[in-house]
């Protein structure tokens, strides 16, 4: 302990007393310095992370220091518009949504030295990012309805002659039309 009675904080640098110290992986702290470095939110032995000398929430965290990409939610409830500018991260742009432009369907027309080409961008699809569907191989990111863009799985899609499309797309484009065809219950569709 040095001289003056206290071990100093590691946020302000000041002198802590037993009274308001607050201890996180050997460090002394005021309770009211025991804050979140980003949002500047209270902290408690349950709420903390530390990465070196900083302490964060574990929200903050996460978005700092975890895990990036598709699946890699916060947890509960992660329909966040937060791109974490304000972490310095840098956004991700996605590319435009591309219908696919392969005028052959056939799957077999589409191998490439052994491995499967993405019929939507016509790049190769390999085994750790690729999801089959429809007869094809796709990339996961362009597994996505032709007309809406709508991300698919393989239990929700239908395939016509090489194209995949969403379940509500495909009824809409190749389904029945005309007087009791409706989208929902009891609807009326009038089609020329």
């Amino acid at each position: 302990m040095p001289f003056g009675g206290g071990n100093k904080c590691g946020c302000c640098q000041k002198t802590v007393y037993f009274a308001e110290e607050v201890q996180c992986e050997g460090k002394s702290w005021h309770k009211s310095c025991f804050l979140c470095m980003v949002c500047k939110k209270n902290l408690d032995s349950t709420t903390v992370a530390v990465h070196g000398d900083e302490i964060y929430c574990k929200s903050c965290y996460g978005k700092k220091y975890g895990p990036k990409g598709y699946g890699f939610g916060g947890g509960a409830g992660t329909l966040s518009m937060d791109t974490g500018e304000g972490l310095g991260i840098k956004p991700e742009v996605q590319a435009p949504h591309r219908p696919t432009n392969n005028p052959n369907a056939s799957k077999f027309a589409q191998k490439s030295a052994g491995s499967e080409v993405c019929p939507r961008c016509g790049k190769t699809a390999y085994a750790a990012e690729k999801v089959i569907g429809g007869g094809n191989s796709w990339h996961k990111g362009c597994f996505r309805c032709a007309k809406c863009g709508k991300g698919l799985e393989s239990t929700t899609l239908a395939d016509r002659d090489g194209e995949i499309y969403c379940k509500g797309c495909y009824a809409k484009n190749f389904g029945p039309k005309g007087f009791g065809f409706g989208q929902g219950a009891g609807a009326l569709a009038h089609s020329q």
